[in-house]
């Protein structure tokens, strides 16, 4: 593990368990429409540091570790945090556009961060394989990145849970498109792959501007 990653996943549980114990700093630093649109834009990029409980702060935690290594080999450390940071910024501004008449609306967790770590990861090496409780075989990453994603724009639509499913899809965009930028021989050696990772953004684009979501 290196510095830079060890240092991300203490601040998140540094942060995280100060807002287990401490619910007026939880409320302070959480995303909240309301509070972000009086001019509290702070709150975007604090409340991806805090978690709603230990099994939230480990699920991502645990993730990070898994996908952050592939990712910082690529690009090194500095284009990591480029990538997190813009994936956690991207996840809290699509939240902000699709929520912003929702001033009750609250959220918090690095899901969107590390969703974009996890799709950079997937450019980089679509044929890994994941391995999840439930299922006893292996899945190629890039089927688990655009399965997830899909579900993502079916829990933003249903709305009938208390997920951030449009933080996750805006984290995934972002680590998409810096990647890409980053990266743009992608375009001409995996051509296959970023257009099959193109498609449920693509989708989620078109439902939005049908008004289906």
């Amino acid at each position: 593990m290196t510095a830079v990653l060890l240092f991300i996943i203490a601040a998140n549980v540094i942060v995280s368990f100060k807002g287990f114990d401490n619910i007026y700093f939880f409320r302070k630093y959480e995303f909240h429409i309301g509070s972000i649109r009086a001019g509290e834009q702070l709150r975007m990029l604090t409340s991806a540091f805090l978690h709603a409980d230990i099994a939230h702060l480990a699920f991502n935690m645990l993730t990070l570790y898994f996908f952050a290594p592939t990712v910082i080999s690529y690009l090194g450390n500095a284009n990591f945090l480029l990538v997190y940071f813009g994936s956690l910024l991207f996840g809290s501004l699509l939240t902000l556009l699709m929520h912003k008449n929702d001033y009750s609306y609250r959220a918090i967790g690095a899901s969107g961060a590390v969703t974009g770590v996890l799709y950079s990861a997937i450019l980089f090496q679509p044929d890994m394989s994941l391995y999840m409780f439930f299922i006893p075989i292996p899945i190629p990453a890039y089927i688990f990145g655009i399965g997830y994603l899909l579900y993502s724009i079916y829990g933003m639509k249903a709305k009938n849970d208390n997920i951030g499913h449009t933080a996750h899809f805006g984290g995934a965009i972002g680590g998409y498109l810096i990647t890409l930028i980053k990266e743009p021989h992608m375009f001409t050696d995996n051509t296959q792959m970023v257009l099959l990772l193109a498609i449920p953004i693509v989708i989620l684009f078109v439902m939005t501007k049908l008004g289906k979501l």
